[in-house]
């Protein structure tokens, strides 16, 4: 018994610690009814919900970070701590100890419009891994689509709890934006549901997938969100469109603000063109600074080659193989810090068809048709950290342009969906950005460091 009661006691210190809001509340309530019996309480609870009613039409973004995703926290924290230990045991996650079961201990809980994340505590000895083997275990145990494992801080994981898949409808092609910020290009959206921005400015991006499942949506993605910029010659787009199909819609565009090259030949020439012109800008900064940032004299250049594995593997002619293969290679190893990107486009993502995969920093992968090609893509763990890429629907309406992104400075792969551009959207930034040349102010263009 007294031990029981030093717990209990303990529980309520802390309880009362950790809550002061709630501490305040009651001690309110227990003041008023003190001193006014019901009919404070009732006065009160007018005043309470008249200030909540005004703090949501007055201040919608407070009311939903004050009160909404607490209170929704909360609820979604019970729903899941009520299933946990014995979704935990059918799952094999808990470990015997010398006189009790030991159980993983699940923390706060981070509720959202479309999926939860919830801070688990591990049992001494206890691997991520585990939990990674069991991901499917726990997303039926917990009554949620999908469930992917996020590292942590040591000793710690969370829990990514899909509740609804906010990418299942296409999603229709984002406006031109007034100004361009190179570290935060939109190009659809995440599981989330909110926005998702990709960095181009110091970096190189590689999208690998099926054909016929949106790779190019992120490329048309990319250059609508740079129109801005590109217009006011701080941004060049060089294409390379092989097939002549995807790029040469906006081959005026191309034309009017870079260059278009097609043809095995001409897109060898192109890229060593491109070659020298990085290594002449970097003979230029050499001593003199270390970061690019885009001027009209010095604007930053994206290399977008499309079909790349044509161009890699698949041409015929062996010389002109190497020459593409090498002035790839060259712009992913020396052109981040002096201003030039390459978006590269791929089908197939065996080592034998791109070897130089691992220059990307940055990489997106589509629906793929075997589960070993995820790491392929993506790197080493990415499939046991959630990416199933080949599990992606076969449904081009839900499943087109659906990816999993992985970004440099995050091990934890994404997943996204790009905005679908059409024809008609291609048509119309054609016809009113490639005409004529038109006089326009500057816009600000943020690209922070290489």
């Amino acid at each position: 018994m007294a031990v029981q009661f030093v717990r209990s006691l303990w529980w309520l210190l802390r309880f009362i610690v950790r809550h002061p809001l709630l501490d305040l509340v009651i001690a309110v309530t227990t003041f008023v009814y003190l001193k006014a019996s019901w009919p404070g309480l009732v006065a009160l609870a007018t005043v309470m919900i008249t200030a909540l009613t005004v703090l949501r039409i007055w201040r919608p973004a407070w009311f939903a970070r004050f009160v909404t995703r607490p209170a929704w926290s909360r609820w979604r924290w019970l729903r899941y701590r009520a299933r946990w230990q014995s979704v935990l045991d059918v799952a094999g996650l808990t470990e015997a100890g010398r006189n009790r079961v030991l159980v993983p201990i699940l923390g706060k809980v981070r509720a959202g419009r479309c999926a939860d994340r919830a801070i688990v505590r591990l049992v001494g000895g206890q691997s991520p891994q585990a939990f990674a083997d069991r991901a499917d275990n726990l997303a039926h145990g917990l009554g949620v689509l999908a469930c992917r494992i996020r590292t942590g801080p040591p000793g710690t994981i969370v829990l990514e709890l899909i509740r609804r898949d906010a990418l299942a409808i296409p999603i229709p092609a984002p406006p031109i934006p007034v100004a361009t910020d190179l570290r935060a290009l939109p190009v659809g959206r995440l599981e989330d549901g909110t926005a998702i921005m990709i960095r181009l400015h110091g970096t190189h991006l590689l999208i690998a997938g099926a054909t016929g499942w949106g790779k190019n949506s992120y490329v048309w993605c990319l250059i609508r969100a740079m129109l801005p910029a590109i217009v006011a010659g701080l941004v060049r787009i060089h294409a390379c469109d092989p097939k002549l199909m995807e790029l040469a819609f906006g081959r005026r565009l191309f034309e009017r603000y870079g260059c278009y090259a097609a043809g095995p030949a001409q897109i060898a020439e192109r890229l060593e063109a491109d070659v020298a012109a990085m290594q002449d800008r970097a003979a230029r900064y050499a001593g003199r600074q270390r970061h690019h940032t885009p001027t009209a004299d010095e604007p930053f250049v994206v290399v977008v080659v499309d079909e790349v594995a044509f161009l890699t593997a698949y041409q015929a002619d062996r010389k002109l193989r190497e020459r593409t293969l090498a002035a790839i290679a060259t712009l992913t190893t020396q052109g981040r810090a002096v201003g030039y990107c390459v978006v590269a486009a791929l089908q197939d993502p065996r080592k034998e068809v791109l070897n130089i995969r691992n220059l990307f920093p940055d990489k997106i992968a589509l629906r793929l048709d075997e589960p070993s090609q995820v790491d392929l893509v993506l790197g080493d763990g990415a499939r046991d950290r959630g990416a199933l890429c080949d599990q992606i629907s076969t449904d081009p309406t839900t499943g087109a342009g659906v990816g999993y992104l992985r970004i440099e400075a995050d091990p934890d792969p994404v997943r996204v969906r790009a905005a679908f551009v059409s024809d008609d959207d291609i048509r119309a930034m054609t016809a009113e950005y490639a005409p004529t040349r038109r006089v326009v102010s500057v816009p600000a263009l943020e690209t922070g460091a290489a």
